[in-house]
């Protein structure tokens, strides 16, 4: 860690604390509105009402980071089977993206699912692993080294005002 000295009374400089915190509210700021912007633009594709949403209809959040110089091999995956693949086994994909600003664009995969309740995201999410033409495929995929660090879910339930059901 490196030291710095502050002036007399022990604070920082003026406006270097709120700089750095400027920029900090900036980006996260410039990520959520993206996020939501690309929400907003999936729900024209999707359920999309006024009313109530359906009993037990949940959406899922999903975070892929890839290990270094791998995110090229996971999009190539998505883009040309995992997704067919989803389908295949009842989950909806609402949108994929990509973080704008480094380090988390240079690894980070985002995209949104939805799912008729937990339990039928449960038992979709098993067929999908056991699916032997799926299991071929992701091993071949990993031919070349391992593609994923981590996975983050994380289930979501629509507000009464949320445009999105």
């Amino acid at each position: 860690m490196i030291a710095r000295s502050l002036p007399e009374g022990g604070a920082p400089p003026t406006g270097f604390l709120s700089a750095k915190r400027d920029r900090t509210v900036s980006v996260a700021a410039v990520a959520i509105l993206s996020f939501v912007a690309g929400l907003l633009a999936a729900a024209q594709f999707v359920r999309l009402h006024s009313g109530p949403a359906a009993a037990d209809r949940v959406f899922e959040l999903r975070v892929y980071h890839a290990l270094p110089g791998r995110l090229p091999a996971l999009h190539a995956n998505f883009r040309d089977t995992n997704i067919r693949f989803l389908k295949k086994h009842g989950i909806e994909s609402i949108g994929y993206w990509t973080p704008q600003d480094p380090p988390d664009s240079e690894n980070t995969l985002i995209f949104l699912l939805a799912h008729d309740s937990r339990e039928a995201a449960a038992r979709h999410w098993k067929e999908f692993r056991d699916d032997p033409e799926w299991q071929q495929i992701a091993q071949a995929s990993r031919a070349g080294g391992e593609i994923i660090e981590r996975i983050e879910s994380t289930f979501l339930t629509p507000t009464d005002y949320s445009p999105l059901k």
